[in-house]
């Protein structure tokens, strides 16, 4: 599952672009937080995805993203050059391709790894799942595979990509959200050759005219109460910001729960539309794992931070990351053990004390990060001022060494908070 949101330049309060999604897997499925360095490749140089080889490119770019512990790709992640991807399952009327391909965590990294604009990395990923196809294990290692969307964007552009095996449709947008349907219908602006008469071939589009991807493709026997409503609701909280939105505004919606807001409300079967919130605790369909927040600036004037939580984002919080500093290592540990070195383990141990009782703890959490919250706010903007500084004048290592002590500290205040949390609450 998943939903992702964007707003584009014009539609924010302060003029910079935002990304923002919940990664909806598994409720056990670990997800840490990895990075891997720009690098130039040798010619013949080959890449191991999740389940097939490819040819690699003359040069990548730096990414950070994160990615289910079995997985190669990302669920969703920012490249060097302020790209941003996610992806969601959707259902298409079309059998899968039983053949291995590439499954579309791997086409969001590999869109980020190759992608200088929202637009080159759409043409990049576009051609790989033409030539390489979808398919394989994506629900979990031995599951089932599945179709995907796309939300892509760069502080210009976002545009919306959504398949169906080797077809696909895109247009661009300014403010908006997807999740998991296709929900493109005939305002598409490019798409693959075929896409159209695949649909006429079969039957499931006779009408003259443009093609309506959605209303050709889109399964119908899928139960629209999984996501028409969590589409619904996302897209009704961004117009609800109409003098701009900002980090906050996407943090509440991230961590939405209908009428409870960020506390989830007993009661409720997957038979209800209901049930699906967008900060989702919706098992067996799934629940929120890891989410992301990105500001894609044109020009970044102080060292570019994106806001990451793992486990449900009503019970943790957002810290912020940087591509131009290493990572901690806690953030990127983790597999299908309980691991307590684990950034994801340890979120996820606070998650499970308060799903005892939704309604009375998650007040009490969201009360007790406040105080690491604003600190971080604050030594935040001393340390990115301090590494502006070293960076302008020419010291570039000691701007990644002043980042790097950063998170690693924050993150270790963070984790040991989180266990700390939960043993009060067990």
């Amino acid at each position: 599952m998943c939903d992702c949101l964007v707003a584009t330049a014009p539609e924010t309060r302060d003029g910079t672009a935002l990304f923002a999604k919940n990664s909806d897997r598994h409720a056990h499925e670990c997800q840490p937080f990895t990075q891997s360095p720009s690098s130039f490749h040798a010619p013949g140089s080959t890449v191991r995805c999740t389940h097939v080889e490819i040819p690699q490119v003359a040069e990548t770019y730096a990414v950070m993203g994160h990615s289910p512990w079995w997985a190669w790709g990302f669920e969703h992640g920012v490249n060097e050059c302020a790209v941003a991807i996610g992806n969601e399952t959707v259902f298409s009327r079309e059998p899968l391709e039983e053949r291995p391909g590439l499954i579309g965590m791997d086409l969001v990294r590999l869109g980020l790894e190759r992608g200088r604009s929202a637009r080159e990395a759409l043409e990049v990923m576009a051609t790989l799942l033409e030539t390489h196809g979808q398919g394989g294990a994506a629900f979990g290692p031995g599951e089932a595979g599945y179709h995907n969307g796309f939300l892509i964007a760069d502080p210009s552009e976002a545009w919306v990509l959504q398949t169906s095996n080797r077809r696909w449709a895109a247009r661009r947008v300014q403010r908006d959200a997807i999740s998991n349907h296709l929900s493109l219908g005939a305002e598409w602006e490019i798409g693959s050759r075929d896409l159209e008469s695949c649909a006429r071939a079969v039957g499931w589009w006779s009408q003259p005219g443009r093609i309506d991807v959605a209303h050709a493709y889109r399964h119908p026997d899928v139960p629209g109460r999984i996501s028409e409503g969590r589409l619904r609701r996302s897209r009704e909280l961004l117009a609800r910001h109409a003098q701009g939105l900002d980090r906050e505004a996407l943090l509440a919606i991230l961590r939405d729960h209908g009428a409870g807001g960020p506390v989830r409300l007993p009661g409720g079967t997957p038979e209800e539309e209901s049930y699906f919130t967008l900060c989702m605790h919706s098992e067996p369909i799934g629940t929120t794992t890891a989410s992301m927040v990105a500001p894609l600036a044109a020009e970044r004037r102080a060292p570019w931070r994106v806001w990451i939580s793992f486990a449900t984002p009503c019970t943790s919080l957002f810290l912020p990351v940087y591509l131009d500093g290493v990572i901690p290592a806690e953030l990127a540990r983790g597999g299908a053990e309980p691991d307590a070195d684990s950034a994801w383990w340890s979120f996820k141990v606070l998650q499970d004390a308060a799903a005892a009782d939704f309604p009375l703890h998650t007040p009490a959490v969201r009360e007790a990060w406040k105080g690491l919250e604003a600190r971080v706010e604050t030594e935040r903007l001393q340390v990115e001022a301090a590494a502006a500084r070293a960076r302008r004048s020419g010291d570039p290592d000691e701007a990644s060494r002043l980042l790097t002590v950063f998170m690693a500290r924050i993150w270790r205040e963070a984790i040991a908070q989180a266990r700390e949390i939960a043993s009060q609450l067990s």
